[in-house]
């Protein structure tokens, strides 16, 4: 029997703060081959960072938006599966990641889907988060597609792979993070900067739907 090898790929854009704390949850994980960093452009030391706690990087010069940068992270995998794990998670751990990862290794389903603590109210009461940044799945799933993340928005990928994973008529896990949170736009920019930014991101996801 061949068991799944895992790549982590990391799309991050100016998240300083937060990425030491993803990376001290993945660096070093037993199911994890490589862990990637895709830096969209940061104007911060996210990069260092990267090289510091010694993730390989994926430097891009500008900011495209996190489609663009998990277009470039995913055309690196090399291996059978890849873990998307986003770079402003706090109270991600090593735990966190194996629940997240060992559904698929046992082969109880085809791709698992995280549902965090500060997931929407109705997403947490109906169970599963549509736009969840932590997904696992085999890259064969999207490897062949790949140009078509190019006609998405800066937003759009998430909504794209649920309409993969939802074609594809496979088992999938909805594991449960009460302890992680993805922290608001809002908190991370400020309130202005933040509405705006919460709502090109609701308006590229609409589009993509």
């Amino acid at each position: 029997m061949k068991y799944p090898s895992f790549t982590c790929v990391i799309p991050a854009f100016n998240e300083a703060d937060r990425l030491p704390g993803v990376l001290a949850a993945v660096m070093g994980h037993p199911f994890l081959d490589r862990v990637l960093v895709v830096d969209d452009g940061s104007s911060d030391k996210t990069t260092e960072i990267a090289l510091r706690y010694g993730a390989e990087l994926l430097p891009i010069s500008e900011n495209r938006g996190k489609t663009r940068a998990l277009r470039l992270g995913l055309e690196a995998v090399r291996t059978s599966h890849v873990v998307l794990v986003d770079a402003d998670l706090v109270g991600l751990t090593h735990a966190a990641i194996t629940a997240l990862i060992a559904p698929v290794v046992s082969g109880h389903c085809f791709a698992s889907v995280s549902l965090r603590g500060n997931a929407p109210w109705i997403w947490r009461r109906i169970g599963i988060d549509y736009i969840s940044g932590e997904r696992v799945f085999p890259i064969a799933l999207i490897v062949d597609r790949l140009e078509a993340l190019d006609d998405l928005p800066r937003f759009g990928f998430e909504a794209y792979l649920n309409e993969l994973l939802v074609a594809g008529g496979q088992p999938i896990s909805i594991v449960h993070w009460p302890e992680v949170i993805s922290p608001t736009k809002v908190l991370k920019r400020g309130l202005w900067h933040g509405l705006i930014a919460d709502a090109g991101m609701i308006a590229d996801i609409a589009g993509t739907i």
